[in-house]
């Protein structure tokens, strides 16, 4: 096992401790009690891998626990093993084993996220919308969020970068016609869906795709030369507070503006909270 899935262990296993016999918060659950995380980052779920799980379960039965946090009326929420869920009810199951945890909207997501990313259950966009969501709803910056998931800060960044791209390049990436190279060639392009296009109908290569962008990202780089200093401060203040942030000084050099980037009202109204302190 590597450092990094190393670490991704030490922050599951944090979150969630194994099952114990005398454990009394393990119990059998009935199913129609039950409820998917709205918040889970895993969205697709294909159905062929669904039955095959459902088969098995058949055959042998749900081998670990789902983990799951008790709501009111005595219904329950899923914090990890919604595929074990869903194959169930396929299965025709009418009560689950489940591991009940008391832990905040933040731990679940946490959690949530580290155990796709450990069963490596996340496309790209999926793990890029994980993060931005704990980035923007716990106000933490990336080292802290680096931290808990076992992810480099520039794994993140990139990451973060794809939801850039235009919602069609994103479905034709979670279809796989699009892989992680070929899409980050193609943030930043004015002509982004054309050039996707293109990549699928003539199943180019990511060196191919990023030859034919490399074109444009030299002018945009030569147009939008900056002070490596001044780069350095963006950086800095970006990781801190984990938005985009530019900062672009005056022909004096004495004055200028700090820019502050948010990408839809929720980070907004964070960015507005955290202003008003």
């Amino acid at each position: 096992m590597n450092s990094e899935n190393k670490k991704l262990g030490r922050g599951l296993g944090s979150l969630l401790s194994p099952v114990k016999k005398e454990d009394k918060s393990f119990k059998f659950i009935n199913i129609s009690e039950i409820h998917a995380n709205k918040n889970q980052p895993r969205k697709n779920f294909k159905q062929e891998e669904l039955q095959e799980l459902a088969n098995s379960i058949k055959s042998q039965g749900i081998l670990q626990p789902i983990v799951v946090r008790e709501l009111q009326n005595n219904q329950y929420e899923i914090i990890a093993g919604e595929r074990r869920w869903r194959g169930a009810q396929i299965a025709g199951l009418h009560e689950v084993p489940a591991l009940i945890k008391n832990m905040s909207d933040e731990s679940v997501q946490e959690a949530a996220l580290i155990e796709n990313i450990q069963r490596e259950n996340l496309n790209a966009v999926e793990e890029a919308k994980a993060y931005k969501f704990i980035l923007s709803s716990r106000n933490i910056g990336y080292e802290k969020l680096s931290q808990s998931v076992g992810k480099s800060k520039s794994h993140i960044s990139n990451m973060i970068r794809l939801l850039d791209l235009d919602e069609e390049i994103l479905s034709y990436i979670v279809s796989g016609k699009l892989t992680m190279g070929h899409a980050r060639a193609l943030i930043g392009v004015p002509n982004a869906i054309d050039l996707a296009k293109e990549i699928i109908d003539k199943k180019l290569s990511v060196r191919q795709a990023e030859k034919n962008t490399e074109g444009f990202k030299k002018r945009k780089i030569k147009k939008n030369l900056k002070d490596p200093n001044i780069l350095d401060l963006e950086r800095e203040l970006s990781d801190k507070i984990g938005l985009k942030t530019s900062i672009h000084f005056s022909e004096g050099g004495s004055s200028g503006s700090l820019t502050l980037y948010y990408s839809d009202l929720d980070q907004l109204d964070s960015i507005m909270k955290r202003l008003k302190k």
